[in-house]
């Protein structure tokens, strides 16, 4: 499954947002340094979704703030 993130560095608080099917929207402590955000990203994303965090990849805008997410 493909999934669309608008991604949210240096929020308050991680937290996932459904905006409509397949698109969501993460918000981030992590600030988007050395991976660090996308890293964050992963890792929230394996909680939310309740997949290993190994079932994710980051296929598209790795340096953006919108990415493109393979899960499964």
């Amino acid at each position: 499954m493909r999934i669309y993130i608008k991604v949210i560095p240096r929020s308050s608080m991680n937290k996932v947002e459904k905006i409509s099917e397949g698109e969501y929207k993460v918000k981030l402590t992590a600030p988007p340094v050395d991976g660090k955000a996308n890293d964050m990203l992963i890792k929230i994303l394996a909680e939310y979704f309740d997949v290993p965090k190994s079932s994710l990849n980051i296929v598209g805008g790795k340096s953006a703030r919108t990415k493109m997410v393979d899960i499964g």
